[in-house]
C-alpha cells in the first residue's frame, strides 16, 4: 500500500499539474479532485485511529513509567520489554507528528468549506470531518446554529461556553451543542484544542454581538447619514470637475496662440494651431469623462460597503474592474522575458543588417572589389539579403508573441498565407524575374534600351516592374516578367566606348555615280552633330533594284540618347547635301522624262540662269520604193 505522505504528495503534485492544463482538459481536473477528497476521507479515517491511539499510548506510558520508578532491581528482568514498548509509544508519537505534517502539505491544496455569521461575513474555515459528517456539512450545520442563535431575542452571549466532552471540546449555549473542536480541527490550525475552541468560541459571540449592533435603528439612521455625505461628497468632486474643466478651456483659449505652433517637417505640415487646439480639446473632454467614471466607480463600493447586506456587492464591483486589470498587469509581467528576448533578437539582426549594408556599400563604391560580383549588384544583393535575414527575424520572433500558439492565431496564419499563394502568383513571377533580370545586367538606370515595340530611357527597375520614358516623355510601366519574355535591345551599353551605329537608307537612281553618292552620304553624315568622325561613316550599298540603288550610311555616335534628333539631322543634311551636288532623290517608281521637265532640285540650289530643257523631237522620213 502507498503510504499516506507519498500518497499526499502525489495529490498536490497532480493538483499543481492541473493548473496549468487549459480549459479544455477541465475532465481531468475534476478526476484529480475527486482523487485528493477520496484521500482526505481516507486521512480523516486514519486520523481519528491515530488520535485514540494517542490517548492509549499516553496511558500505556504514564503505567510504564511509574513501574519503572519503582524497585528496578527487582523488574529489571521486565526493563528491556517495557523499553520496547516505549519505543513503540515513540513511534506512534513520531507518526502523529508526521500526520500534523502531512496535515500542513494537505491544508495548501485541501478546501476549507466556511462557516458564516448572520451578516454573511466568513468567520472560519471547516477542513475536517466528525463521525460521518464531513466538512462541509458540519460547516452549514454550525452557520445555521448561530443563524438560530442570532434570532434569540433572550440569548446572553456570555452563557456561550466550552466544555469538555471525551475526546473533543464543545462550544455550548445552554442545552445547543453549536459545535464540536477535535483534535483534527486542532492539527489544521495549528493549536492546541481547547485554545482553538476558545478562540471559535470568541468569534461566534463577537460575530453575533456585531451582527445585532449592525441591525439596530440608530445604526440604520447612521447608515443613510452616510449614504448621505458620500453623495453629497461626489456631488460636490463633480462640481469641482465641471468648474475646472471650463477654466481650462478658458485658459487655453487665452494661451493658444502664444503657446501652440504649427509643426512641419521640411515642407510638411503635421498639425496647424487650430487641429492642435481641437485635440486638446478632445483629450480634455475624454479626461474629464473618464475621472466621472472613476468617481462612479468609487462612489458606488464606498456606499456599498455601508450597508451589512451589500458589503459582498462590494468585493465583486471592485473585481469586475480589478481582476481584468489584475489580469493584464499580470500578463505583461509575465510576457517581459518574452519582450526582452524580442528586442534582443531585433537589435542583434538589425546591426547585422548595418554590417552586411556597410559592406555591399563598399561594393557598389568599388571600394571593395570581389572577383565575379559586379558593382551594380551590390544594392540588390544587400535588399534581397535584408529582406531573407527580417523573414529569419521573424521566424525568430513569432514564438515569443503573445497567442503565436492558440488556434485562432494558426488559422489567421493559414488563411492570410493561402490568400497570398492564391492572389500573389503573377507578381511573384515578376519577383523572381527582376532578380534574373537583375543578375543578367542587361541594362541600367539612363540607358536607352528597347522593350517589344516601346524605345525609351530606362528610369526605373524594381523586383516587380521596369519603368521607361520614351521620347514623347510617355512613362511606360512594363511587368519583368514581360520583360524576361521578351526580346531586350540596348543601345546605351556599348556607345561610350565602342560607339554605337546609327544608320538610315537612301534610294537612287542607276544614273547617279554610286562613288558620287558615296562621298555625299559620308559629307552629310559629318555635318551631322554628334556623329563621330573617328571611326569615319561608311556606306552600305544594301540592295540593286529594278529602278534605283539601296544606299544605307552608318555612323558613329556615343550619345545613344539623341538618336531622334540625329537621324532627323542626318536627313536633313542628305538632302542638302544632295542638292548641292545636284542629285536627285526620287521616288523609288518616279521616271524622269528630262525633254521639257524642270529638275526636282529646290530652285535654292540652281544656278540663277536655269532654264528647263526644250523638247527634242526626231523626225525620220522613209523613202517609198
Amino acid at each position: 500500500m502507498i503510504p499516506m505522505y507519498s500518497r499526499i504528495v502525489l495529490a498536490l503534485t497532480l493538483m499543481l499539474a492541473g493548473h496549468t492544463v487549459s480549459l479544455g482538459q477541465s475532465d481531468s481536473l475534476s478526476q484529480i479532485n475527486d482523487s485528493i477528497h477520496a484521500i482526505l476521507v481516507e486521512y480523516h479515517q486514519r486520523q481519528g485511529e491515530v488520535v485514540n491511539q494517542h490517548l492509549a499510548d499516553s496511558i500505556i506510558k504514564a503505567a510504564i513509567e511509574a513501574r519503572l520508578g519503582k524497585n528496578g532491581d527487582s523488574i529489571l528482568q521486565q526493563r528491556n520489554q517495557l523499553i520496547q514498548q516505549l519505543q513503540s509509544i515513540a513511534d506512534r508519537e513520531k507518526r502523529i507528528l508526521e500526520e500534523k505534517r502531512d496535515t500542513e502539505a494537505l491544508r495548501k491544496a485541501a478546501k476549507g468549506y466556511p462557516v458564516t455569521s448572520p451578516l454573511g461575513d466568513t468567520l472560519f474555515l471547516v477542513y475536517a470531518k466528525i463521525g460521518v459528517s464531513t466538512p462541509e456539512e458540519r460547516a452549514i450545520n454550525i452557520s445555521r446554529k448561530i443563524d438560530k442563535l442570532y434570532n434569540d431575542d433572550f440569548l446572553k452571549a456570555d452563557s456561550i461556553l466550552v466544555v469538555k466532552a471525551e475526546d473533543n471540546f464543545d462550544i455550548v449555549y445552554k442545552e445547543t451543542i453549536v459545535m464540536s473542536v477535535s483534535e483534527a480541527d486542532a492539527i489544521w490550525y495549528v493549536m492546541n484544542t481547547s485554545a482553538l475552541a476558545e478562540l471559535l468560541k470568541e468569534a461566534i459571540k463577537k460575530s453575533i454581538e456585531d451582527s445585532k449592533t449592525e441591525k439596530s435603528f440608530g445604526k440604520w439612521i447612521a447608515r443613510i447619514g452616510m449614504v448621505l455625505l458620500v453623495l453629497a461628497i461626489a456631488l460636490f468632486l463633480l462640481w469641482l470637475i465641471n468648474k475646472g474643466h471650463s477654466r481650462l478651456l478658458i485658459f487655453l483659449h487665452s494661451k493658444s496662440e502664444g503657446w501652440l505652433k504649427t509643426l512641419t517637417y521640411k515642407d510638411y505640415t503635421f498639425l496647424s494651431p487650430e487641429q492642435e487646439i481641437q485635440i486638446i480639446l478632445f483629450l480634455s473632454k475624454i479626461t474629464r469623462w473618464v475621472v466621472y467614471v472613476m468617481l462612479l466607480y468609487l462612489t458606488l463600493p464606498v456606499i456599498f460597503s455601508i450597508f451589512p447586506f451589500s458589503r459582498h456587492w462590494t468585493d465583486s464591483l471592485l473585481q469586475f474592474i480589478w481582476s481584468p486589470f489584475y489580469s493584464l498587469l499580470t500578463a505583461i509581467w509575465n510576457y517581459l522575458p518574452n519582450v526582452f528576448t524580442i528586442f534582443v533578437i531585433y537589435f542583434v539582426m538589425k546591426y547585422i543588417i548595418q554590417l552586411i549594408r556597410f559592406i555591399f556599400h563598399e561594393i557598389e563604391m568599388q571600394k571593395l572589389v570581389i572577383s565575379g560580383f559586379h558593382a551594380d549588384w551590390a544594392m540588390p544583393t544587400y535588399s534581397l539579403i535584408r529582406f531573407l535575414l527580417y523573414a529569419f527575424m521573424f521566424v525568430l520572433i513569432f514564438p515569443y508573441l503573445p497567442g503565436s500558439d492558440s488556434n485562432i492565431f494558426k488559422g489567421v496564419s493559414v488563411f492570410i498565407g493561402i490568400l497570398f499563394s492564391l492572389g500573389s502568383s503573377s507578381a511573384i513571377a515578376n519577383i523572381v524575374a527582376g532578380l534574373v533580370i537583375t543578375y543578367m545586367r542587361p541594362f541600367k538606370i539612363g540607358d536607352r534600351i528597347k522593350i517589344g515595340d516601346v524605345t525609351g530611357d530606362l528610369l526605373e527597375k524594381t523586383l516587380l516592374v521596369t519603368r521607361l520614358r520614351t521620347i514623347k516623355n510617355e512613362v511606360i510601366t512594363i511587368p519583368n516578367s514581360a520583360v524576361l519574355s521578351g526580346n531586350t535591345i540596348n543601345y546605351s551599353i556599348e556607345a561610350k566606348e565602342k560607339g554605337l551605329i546609327i544608320y538610315t537608307t537612301v534610294t537612287i537612281g542607276y544614273d547617279v555615280p554610286w562613288r558620287d553618292m558615296h562621298q555625299a552620304l559620308m559629307e552629310a553624315a559629318l555635318r551631322t552633330k554628334g556623329i563621330l568622325a573617328d571611326p569615319k561613316p561608311f556606306v552600305l550599298q544594301t540592295s540593286l533594284d529594278d529602278f534605283f540603288v539601296s544606299y544605307q550610311i552608318n555612323a558613329y555616335t556615343q550619345e545613344a540618347n539623341e538618336q531622334a534628333n540625329m537621324y532627323s539631322e542626318l536627313h536633313q543634311h542628305i538632302q542638302d547635301v544632295c542638292n548641292e551636288k545636284g542629285i536627285e532623290i526620287l521616288s523609288p517608281h518616279y521616271k524622269a522624262a528630262r525633254d521639257g521637265n524642270k529638275t526636282t532640285i529646290p530652285a535654292d540650289y540652281l544656278p540663277a540662269d536655269y532654264k528647263a530643257p526644250g523638247f527634242n523631237v526626231q523626225i525620220e522620213q522613209v523613202k517609198n520604193e
